[in-house]
């Protein structure tokens, strides 16, 4: 069985680079803008687009964790 790579490092980082983008105009610069991870995964998300962001917007975008395991109902 082969593997088949779905996005290759430079896809990634355009993908991330352009939802930077837009979550930058979406709420009109980094002011007031902070990005929440749920963790695991989500916080490694959320830690490159706040880097990127920050690329970006000249200026610095807060990272964070949100824990849900106390709201999870499975």
């Amino acid at each position: 069985m082969s593997t088949r790579t779905v996005l290759h490092d430079a896809d990634i980082s355009r993908a991330l680079t352009r939802i930077s983008h837009e979550i930058l105009e979406s709420n009109k610069g980094a002011q007031d803008l902070v990005i929440l991870g749920i963790p695991t995964r989500g916080v490694t998300l959320a830690r490159r687009l706040a880097t990127q962001g920050a690329q970006v917007s000249g200026s610095p975008v807060p990272v964070g964790a949100l824990g849900v395991t106390m709201y999870r109902d499975d």
